[in-house]
């Protein structure tokens, strides 16, 4: 079972996040951030995720910490569910449009953090949500899995669709990325041995 569970405190907030891998898209979500739950529940649904997330943060400040938080405890349990990487397909893209919006992500499970960010959010806010925080939490993930996550805005000028697309585009180029290849389930998908 690709499935983990993650704890974590801070002075700001307090998390609990646990994910499976080879579930099928069921969430439960509550960070106290509403923009935040909706996108995690995207995330759980498109890449067939089970995915719970209870989050307690100081959101009276801003929702920065808390956002940010999450996004580190996802790419930490992400990678402690993948395991040592055998088996799995490494790569995974997806190319998606949502209304005006079209968002292309790749992704490669490398065991080298980087975010390659290419969204042009036009609005400072999305309802009361600070949109320049869709980076932090996407930093924050990729740090933490060890993940070269590329994601690119081909399209759109509505704030919550390129946000949404992004979030749905995401999940379902990891959710490529992570499946097994049965005939290959004993390797690692590396000329090196070691991903």
């Amino acid at each position: 079972m690709r499935a983990a569970e993650i704890r974590r405190e801070t002075a700001e907030t307090s998390i609990m996040l646990a994910i499976d891998l080879d579930g099928s898209g069921r969430s439960e979500i509550d960070t106290g951030v509403g923009f935040l739950d909706h996108m995690l529940n995207l995330f759980a649904r498109h890449g067939r995720f089970d995915l719970s997330v209870s989050a307690n943060g100081d959101t009276y400040v801003d929702d920065h910490h808390t956002v940010e938080d999450i996004g580190i405890a996802l790419g930490q349990a992400f990678a402690r569910a993948i395991g040592d990487k055998r088996g799995i397909t490494r790569y995974g893209s997806c190319t998606l449009p949502m209304d005006e919006a079209l968002i292309m992500t790749a992704v490669d499970i490398s065991g080298r953090a980087h975010l390659s960010y290419g969204l042009e959010i036009p609005a400072q806010k999305v309802g009361t949500f600070d949109t320049e925080l869709v980076e932090e939490f996407w930093l924050g993930f990729v740090r933490n899995a060890a993940v070269t996550l590329h994601i690119r805005q081909l399209d759109g000028s509505n704030s919550h669709h390129i946000i949404e697309g992004a979030f749905k585009s995401a999940a379902r180029s990891l959710r490529q990325a992570v499946a097994i290849e049965k005939a290959y389930s004993n390797e690692i998908p590396s000329t090196k041995g070691l991903l």
